[in-house]
């Protein structure tokens, strides 16, 4: 039986990974989150807190470390995600947990979009580093010093902009075009992409579905192909076009053309529109339900982005997603657990 400990647990990548888990014969799990939701309550930033939360854990024998913490700027968040990550692993090892494997999860800015344009696709063993700070470099070079010490063998996974059903992230893509896609409903609005038109018609871009994404995580923490390797993680790229029509279509919504704007900028005047339909919601504040400035990253992108999957189906993965059927039913989900408020009409 392996024993998997979750780090992040009630984030996107979290939270399918212990329902993957949960269904997976020869798994049991552990959640891990600063709120203890549903198992270990634990600040990763406190090594002395950290320590003592883990005392329950000592037969953890595989990690998920899809945990975040936030910080002020590059150094900030590099600062403070490395020291994340290096008190998880130190307090698993105070307390003697037999841990074989660690699975990290990192993004896209391991190839440097967050800096500007980068040439794609993007090869995991064929991109010299961009100038840091860069958390997912410290991180993953903490973890190849032990695995080079003797310690627990490592494998990382490289999603792009994740769709899922957890709420309350600032970084779910499905949460942002479902608010958007129900506040334009509800103020009589047409669906209409808040980027330009050559970003809607001809740029490339990629998502990652995450219950897909558990099942490539819990290849990667067992398979002898993995060991001591990163993969990228995604589906087939689109185009912008196909996604907003086939959106609109299934909700029926009326579309129209591109018209560029600031969400982060725009969408907080229409909180008067979201308090009546937030009745009932998980979250019903508006300011901590959708990460409009995640969405004006995601659709100001004015070039590729797209990551070669040849590395892992060559090891022996190859479970894929229809990217768009994935995004409709996060968005279906995230209504059916009361995330969001209805799209198609009454």
């Amino acid at each position: 039986m392996n024993t998997a400990l979750v780090a992040g647990a009630t984030g996107i990548i979290g939270k399918a990974l212990l329902e993957e888990l949960a269904r997976t014969e020869g798994w049991t799990a552990r959640a891990l989150s600063r709120s203890g939701t549903g198992g270990i309550a634990a600040d990763l930033s406190d090594a002395a807190a950290t320590r003592a939360a883990l005392k329950d854990a000592a037969d953890t024998t595989h990690v998920f470390y899809a945990a975040y913490g936030t910080g002020g700027g590059f150094d900030g968040e590099e600062r403070v995600n490395s020291a994340m990550l290096r008190h998880l692993l130190d307090g698993l090892a105070a307390v003697g947990a037999p841990v074989q494997r660690v699975v990290l999860y990192q993004g896209a800015k391991v190839y440097g979009v967050h800096l500007g344009p980068v040439a794609s696709p993007f090869y995991e063993d064929d991109n010299p580093r961009p100038i840091g700070p860069n958390f997912y470099f410290t991180q993953e070079d903490e973890l190849r010093r032990r695995a080079a010490s003797g310690g627990p063998s490592f494998a990382i996974l490289r999603p792009d902009v994740m769709v899922g059903d957890a709420g309350g992230n600032a970084m779910n893509i499905a949460t942002v075009i479902g608010a958007y896609a129900a506040l334009t409903r509800a103020d009589g609005a047409a669906f209409r992409f808040p980027g330009s038109a050559d970003t809607y018609d001809r740029v490339l871009a990629q998502f990652t579905d995450a219950h897909a994404l558990a099942r490539a995580s819990l290849w990667a923490a067992t398979a002898g192909a993995a060991a001591g390797q990163a993969f990228n993680y995604v589906h087939p790229p689109f185009r912008w076009r196909r996604v907003w029509e086939r959106v609109a279509g299934h909700f029926q919504l009326d579309i129209g053309t591109p018209i560029p704007f600031s969400l982060a900028g725009h969408m907080p005047l229409l909180e008067p529109v979201w308090d009546r339909l937030a009745s009932g919601l998980v979250q019903p504040d508006y300011g901590r339900a959708v990460g409009w400035g995640f969405g004006d990253f995601v659709f100001g992108s004015a070039f590729d982005v797209v990551s070669d999957m040849t590395k892992i189906r060559l090891a022996g993965f190859s479970h894929d997603v229809d990217p768009v059927a994935a995004l409709i039913a996060a968005i279906e989900r995230q209504i059916a657990g009361r995330i969001l408020p209805p799209i198609r009409p009454a």
